[in-house]
């Protein structure tokens, strides 16, 4: 009886370190290697956090700051070439959307402004993609730049005119929250084709 318990009970496996000298594996559902950056940690996510909140910052501060400078210095005064006739600033008020369409709409463009702020703060709750940070970062920080001006500037709340002063030839006048909130939403329709969700994974249609 003993000698068959002893075959019974030691089945032929390999040794503590394989019979090929790999490392035993890790059991199902223990502790993940130390150091381990796993996509949905939450240390991981609050870095992506950190980075939309610092793009949003930097893009509404330039916008802010150079809204000042040309209300100070441009407004009622010649525009200054560049570029010869390619490239002036050009100081104008715009009461419509991005580069000047829509003036009729001025309340829904900046209701339509502060929902796209509110989705953006939802979104950073499940981000985790760095480049999707990047991205959001620059939509919020234009649609705040905008913003600003709707609430703040004449003719009243709500319904303030946006200063506008980039004028390329052949081209609408636009501010730098204008060009803030295209670069962020061609950066979410390349990541949208290459299948990289807000979260980190990757799916493929």
């Amino acid at each position: 009886m003993a000698e068959a318990e002893r075959i019974i009970g030691t089945p032929d496996i390999p040794d503590a370190e394989g019979a090929d000298g790999a490392e035993p594996q890790q059991p199902a559902g223990g502790p993940a290697p130390e150091g381990s950056d796993e996509p949905g940690s939450a240390r991981s996510g609050k870095k992506k956090v950190l980075v939309l909140l610092g793009v949003a910052v930097l893009a509404y501060l330039l916008d802010l700051v150079s809204k000042m400078i040309v209300v100070a210095k441009l407004e009622h005064e010649e525009p200054i070439e560049i570029f010869g006739d390619w490239l002036k600033f050009d100081a104008i008020r715009n009461a419509g959307a991005a580069f000047g369409i829509g003036e009729a709409f001025t309340v829904i463009f900046t209701a339509i402004a502060a929902v796209v702020i509110v989705v953006i703060i939802r979104l950073a709750r499940k981000l985790y993609s760095l480049p999707w940070a990047i991205a959001l970062g620059l939509l919020l920080g234009g649609a705040l730049g905008n913003l600003t001006d709707r609430i703040f500037r004449a003719p009243g709340v709500f319904k303030g005119a946006v200063v506008d002063f980039i004028a390329p030839a052949h081209f609408a006048v636009f501010n730098l929250a204008d060009s803030a909130i295209v670069c962020g939403g061609i950066l979410i329709v390349i990541l949208s084709f290459k299948g990289l969700d807000p979260d980190g994974t990757v799916h493929k249609d």
